[in-house]
């Protein structure tokens, strides 16, 4: 066959156009886009019980890191232009009260630092104090083992909740102090109590909020234009646990009133409290429940600091473990994260309700192991970003991990 010149590049020419049109056949393949992005840990091994906490000035992260399973220590970083600082420690200890669902934490008003951690008082198991530490503005160290409750009775005080409150902290915890066995051989219940915590570490005020709540549910509190409020799970005589408010109006605290009645019957503690946060006096509240055998995390709002709540949206349902966190986005949209079991691990997955009841398409935050020591994962927000915290299991050792997103990821239908 003979070949002109010109044939040869019309057949040079014919057979680019076709690679090309083969080539074009094949869709160029796209880099997946990354909504949540981890980040650099200022958490060492063997750390975990992260408490993430933001206000307009600083937003901090505490955890525990132990040695040898016996000293912990309460350790804690600055984010700062979006970066986790180099870990500072606060005070160490071989006798605290170290509980997967009771973890410390660390707040922060106008440069003063208060954070707490739970100390044994007898070999007892279940007796144990709380402890702070302060660290007033301009002050070079930590002022520590500052007891917050003077009862004296040894017994379990926990699960606290700790907020800015104009120059000072607000503050409130379950207490047992009635809990103690008397010579009849009867036990009192688990109470609700709450105070008001000068920066140098001196308990100004101090309430009876609840005579009988759930022994070990974590509690939530915030201010509102009216005053502090504290949400938490409640305990009636015949046993039902759902969410109630208790809220300082006019310097007088009102009667503990449910948030909405569920009517969850159990005869245990479920071992998971509920979240809100204020803005104005606007509330979001979220929660978990197992009413009628149906795990699921709901969410209601309020805009009279509240007094009075919507009927809850159901934010996800079925194989739901709780462990629930809730922030304002803006004025009409909230963030609300949850844990769910997934086969053998569980997915943290977070994603935002409005207050008509629209939701976005869940967010996949993490996997993480599905047992107590992923304890109770945190999220704030930072200006138009979400930072998140938990902690990862692999094997028997833990670490506290942390990531972000853009607020503005979420997608809806």
């Amino acid at each position: 066959m003979r070949i002109t010149i010109n044939s040869f590049f019309l057949f040079v020419a014919l057979g680019l156009l076709m690679g090309c049109k083969e080539e074009s056949k094949t869709p160029k393949q796209e880099a997946p886009v990354v909504i949540v992005e981890e980040m650099k840990s200022p958490a060492a091994a063997s750390s975990a019980l992260p408490h993430l906490m933001s206000n307009k000035d600083v937003t901090l992260l505490s955890w525990v890191e132990t040695s040898n399973d016996t000293l912990a220590t309460m350790r804690y970083s600055e984010l700062v232009d979006g970066e986790w600082q180099e870990a500072q420690n606060i005070l160490s200890g071989t006798d605290w009260f170290v509980n997967w669902a009771d973890y410390p934490m660390i707040t922060e008003n106008k440069g003063s630092l208060w954070s707490h951690i739970l100390k044994k008082s007898t070999e007892g198991t279940y007796s144990y104090d709380i402890k702070i530490s302060v660290k007033p503005k301009d002050a070079t160290v930590w002022k520590t083992d500052i007891p917050l409750h003077t009862d004296g009775t040894p017994t379990e005080h926990g699960f606290v909740s700790i907020v800015p409150y104009n120059n000072n902290f607000f503050v409130n915890w379950l207490d047992g102090r009635n809990t103690e066995e008397n010579e009849a051989g009867e036990r009192g219940a688990m109470i609700l109590r709450g105070g008001v915590v000068s920066t140098t570490g001196e308990l100004l005020q101090e309430y009876e909020l609840d005579a009988r709540t759930c022994d070990c549910c974590q509690t939530t509190s915030a201010i509102t234009e009216n005053g502090p409020v504290v949400i938490y799970r409640d305990r009636s005589a015949n046993e039902i646990r759902d969410i109630s408010i208790v809220r300082q109006v006019k310097g007088e605290w009102t009667t503990p009133k449910v948030i909405h009645e569920d009517d969850w019957q159990i005869k245990g503690c479920p071992v998971n409290g509920p979240k809100v946060d204020a803005l104005g006096n606007n509330l979001v509240v979220a929660w978990f429940t197992g009413a009628s055998k149906k795990q699921k995390v709901q969410i209601a709002f309020s805009s009279d600091g509240g007094a009075e709540f919507t009927e809850p949206f159901i934010v996800a349902e079925g194989t739901i473990m709780g462990r629930v966190d809730v922030l304002w986005m803006d004025e009409d949209n909230a963030v609300v994260s949850w844990m769910e079991a997934n086969d053998k691990t569980a997915l943290f997955n977070a994603l935002v309700v409005n207050k008509n009841g629209t939701v976005s398409k869940s967010q996949l935050v993490t996997e993480m192991a599905d047992s107590r020591k992923s304890g109770f994962p945190q999220m704030e927000i930072v200006e138009e970003t979400l930072y998140f915290a938990w902690t990862e299991q692999v094997g028997a050792v833990t670490q506290v991990r942390t990531a972000k997103m853009d607020v503005d990821s979420f997608i809806f239908n």
